[in-house]
C-alpha cells in the first residue's frame, strides 16, 4: 500500500509513506529535507567537493593555527610535513565518512540513527549542531571586524562609530555584524544548492587572493624568506611538535568528518568524492602550507615579528583600493567557511528535532537567530567559554565519530536498511530500546571522559594534541567489543522513499 506524506511533513511532491515491508514512516522522523536523496539528479561533482576545501582550508583560523607552528619553532619543511601528515589522515577519514552519505543519501542526524537509534540520534546531532551555532556567531563577528577595517579605510569618519559600546559591541560593529548576518541568512534560505553555488564562486577567489598576498609578502622581503625563527626546534621535541601539529590538524576537522555526509548525500558518485577530496585535501593543503611558510617567513625576515593571520598582512597594504579588495576576499572566505562548517549542521539538527514544523529555510533562520542573540563577541572574549565549553563539546565529537564509524563499517559492513531509519515501529532495525541504543551510549561515555581528561588535565599536556584520536579510538573499540558481532544485517535501498535531490 502506498499513501502520501501528511501536510505537516512539508511534502512538496507525492512520495511513498511506507517502507517496503509495510511499516509506516513517521512524520516525527521524516520530511523532505531529512528524506534520502534519489541517486538520479544529484549535483555535487568533484569540483563541488574541491571548492568546499578550497574555502575551508584557507580559513583565517587555520592560518592562525599553522602560523602558530612557525611561532613554536618549526621550520618550513617541518610545517609542510605536519600538515601533510594531517592531510593524509583526513583524506582517508573523509572518504569513509563521505561514502556513507553517497550510499544512503541521508543527512547526518538520520545517519546517527543507525548506531544511536531513532531517538538517541538527537544526542549526536544536537551536540554537533550546538557547537556549530556558537561558532557561526563567533565567525560572523570575526568577519565583521575585517568589514569594519575596510569601511574605516574607505570612510575614515566612520571611526567615530567604532568607539561607544552597546552590549559589548560598537555601533559600527553592530552595523557590520548585522549586515553579514543578513547576507548569510539570505544565502542559506535558498537551501543547499545555493550554498554549493556560493562555495564554487568563492573557491577560486580565495586561492588567487591568498597566493597573491604571499607573492606580495615575498617581494617585500626582498625575494627570500626566513625558514625558521631564532628558536628552531630540534630532536625529539621537533618530532613531537610535528606529529602533534598533524594530529591537531585532524582534530580541527573533527566536526567536518562527522557530518560530511550532509554534503556527500548529494554527490554524484564515490569517485567524485575521492577526486574532490584528493585535490581539496592533500594537494590544496600543501599549497596552503606553502603560503603559510612564505607569509610567516617573509614577515619574520622583514622585522623579526610573527603575524597571527592574513588579516594582519592586509593592514600593511599601502594602497586603499588593494586593501579593500583583500578585505572583500577575506569576507567572502569567512562567509563561505561559515556556511559550510557552521550553518548546515545546526539546520539539519533542528529539522531532525522538529520535522513536522521545520524545513531547511525555517531551521536556518532559527539557528542564525540563536547565533545572534547569544552575543558571540562576548563569548569570544571569554577564554573560559572558548576553551572549556566549546573545547569540551568539541572533545566529544571524536567519540561520536568512533561509534558511528565502528557501527557502519566494522559491525554492519555498510549494510543499512534506509527505510527503517524513518519508522517508529518496534520491529524496525533502529528502534533498539525505546529508540535508543544503550551500547552506543555506553561506548560514548568513557571515551568522552578520557578525551576530555587528556585535553584539559595539565598532567597529560604532551598527549593533549591526540585527544581526538584517543576519544575516537576508545569509543570505536568499546562499541565493537560490546556489540553482538554474530548478528546479521539486512540492506535496503532508500530509493523507494527517496525524494528528488534539490541540493
Amino acid at each position: 500500500m502506498t499513501t502520501t506524506l501528511p501536510a505537516e511533513a512539508h511534502a512538496t511532491e507525492r512520495v511513498p509513506y511506507e517502507t517496503p515491508e509495510g511499516y509506516t514512516l513517521s512524520a516525527t522522523l521524516f520530511n523532505q529535507d531529512l528524506a534520502p536523496t534519489q541517486r538520479k539528479g544529484r549535483r555535487w561533482s568533484s569540483y563541488s567537493i574541491f571548492t568546499l576545501w578550497a574555502n575551508d582550508v584557507h580559513s583565517l583560523g587555520n592560518y592562525a593555527f599553522a602560523i602558530g607552528l612557525f611561532a613554536l619553532g618549526l621550520g618550513g619543511w617541518q610545517i609542510l610535513l605536519a600538515l601533510g601528515i594531517g592531510a593524509v589522515l583526513l583524506f582517508g577519514l573523509l572518504n569513509f565518512s563521505g561514502f556513507m552519505g553517497v550510499r544512503t543519501g541521508v543527512p547526518f542526524p538520520v545517519m546517527s540513527r543507525i548506531s544511536f537509534g531513532i531517538k538517541g540520534a538527537q544526542v549526536s546531532s544536537l551536540l554537533r549542531g550546538g557547537v556549530a551555532i556558537v561558532w557561526f556567531g563567533v565567525q560572523t563577528f570575526l568577519a565583521s571586524v575585517v568589514f569594519r577595517v575596510m569601511l574605516v579605510a574607505v570612510f575614515p569618519s566612520l571611526h567615530e562609530l567604532d568607539k561607544s559600546l552597546i552590549l559589548g559591541l560598537s555601533a559600527l560593529g553592530w552595523l557590520t555584524f548585522i549586515a553579514l548576518w543578513i547576507v548569510q541568512v539570505i544565502i542559506v534560505s535558498y537551501g543547499m544548492d545555493m550554498i554549493r553555488k556560493y562555495e564554487a564562486f568563492a573557491g577560486p577567489i580565495i586561492l588567487i587572493t591568498m597566493a597573491t598576498i604571499a607573492v606580495w609578502m615575498f617581494m617585500r622581503a626582498g625575494g627570500s624568506i626566513a625558514w625558521t625563527t631564532n628558536h628552531a626546534l630540534t630532536g625529539g621535541e621537533m618530532w613531537r611538535t610535528i606529529f602533534g601539529g598533524g594530529a591537531l590538524w585532524v582534530a580541527i576537522y573533527g566536526t567536518f568528518v562527522l557530518n560530511f555526509c550532509d554534503f556527500t548525500r548529494s554527490a554524484k558518485s564515490e569517485k567524485s568524492i575521492v577526486r574532490g577530496n584528493f585535490w581539496g585535501i592533500p594537494i590544496n593543503m600543501l599549497l596552503f602550507g606553502a603560503i603559510v611558510v612564505v607569509m610567516a617567513g617573509a614577515q619574520f625576515k622583514i622585522n623579526g615579528a610573527i603575524i597571527e593571520s592574513p588579516a594582519d598582512v592586509v593592514h600593511l597594504i599601502p594602497n586603499t583600493f588593494l586593501l579593500v579588495v583583500a578585505c572583500l576576499a577575506l569576507l567572502i572566505l569567512t562567509v563561505a567557511v561559515n556556511l559550510m562548517a557552521n550553518v548546515v549542521a545546526p539546520v539539519y539538527a533542528l529539522t531532525n528535532l522538529f520535522p513536522r514544523h521545520l524545513n531547511f529555510r525555517r531551521a536556518a533562520i532559527i539557528s542564525a537567530s540563536i547565533g545572534l542573540v547569544i552575543l558571540p563577541w562576548n563569548l569570544y572574549n571569554n577564554p573560559v567559554v572558548i576553551v572549556y565549553f566549546l573545547g569540551g563539546l568539541g572533545g566529544l565529537l571524536g567519540p561520536l565519530f568512533g561509534v558511528i564509524m565502528a557501527d557502519y563499517w566494522l559491525l554492519r559492513r555498510g549494510k543499512v536498511n534506509v527505510p527503517h531509519l524513518y519508522t517508529t515501529d518496534e520491529n524496525g532495525s533502529y528502534h533498539y530500546r525505546r529508540g535508543v541504543n544503550p551500547k552506543a551510549i555506553i561506548a560514548l561515555i568513557p571515551a568522552g571522559v578520557v578525551a576530555l581528561l587528556i585535553a584539559f588535565i595539565p598532567t597529560f599536556h604532551e598527549l593533549s594534541s591526540f585527544s581526538w584520536f584517543f576519544g575516537a579510538g576508545i569509543a570505536a573499540i568499546t562499541y565493537y567489543w560490546i556489540s553482538d558481532r554474530s548478528q546479521s544485517f539486512t540492506e535496503a535501498s532508500g530509493e523507494p522513499i527517496a525524494v528528488a535531490s534539490t541540493h
